[in-house]
């Protein structure tokens, strides 16, 4: 491995800096898109 590529890859290993990447506003998007997503399914699901 070169040594130029050893400081990339840790960084990218470590998770980097990114402010715009928050935990907890991710998880908020993905719970809250999958909330819409089962309150669509249940609305299409009219067979009975």
């Amino acid at each position: 491995m070169t040594t130029a590529a050893v400081p990339a890859l840790s960084l990218l290993a470590e998770g980097g800096n990114h402010d715009s990447l928050n935990p907890a506003l991710t998880g908020g998007g993905a719970f809250f898109a999958l909330l819409v997503l089962l309150f669509i399914a249940t609305r299409f699901n009219r067979d009975r």
